[in-house]
């Protein structure tokens, strides 16, 4: 039986994780926690075709979705206003 060798740093950890290899033994499950985000809502957006177009080659070029790509910015954004105290209602 081989020893795992565990990952140096954040990047080390990325590029094996990238690269296929099985990180299950890396990471401490124990605490792990799944966020339930709540009743979803539609948001219809009208940008320009050429913000589209540049999306649309952003997701092609990592093989996701519009859709998906657009959440992960918005969320991301929306935590970044929430950490700078932005939430104010």
């Amino acid at each position: 039986m081989s020893k795992t060798i565990l990952a140096k740093n954040n990047d080390e950890f990325d590029r094996r994780f990238d690269n296929g290899e099985d990180i299950h033994s890396l990471i401490n499950l124990s605490q792990a926690a799944i966020s339930r985000p709540g009743e979803k809502c539609r948001i219809t957006l009208e940008v320009s075709q050429s913000l589209a177009d540049a999306i649309d080659g952003i997701r092609r070029q990592i093989g996701v979705e519009r859709s998906a790509l657009i959440k992960v910015w918005l969320h991301e954004r929306v935590q970044e206003e929430l950490r700078q105290g932005h939430n104010r209602q």
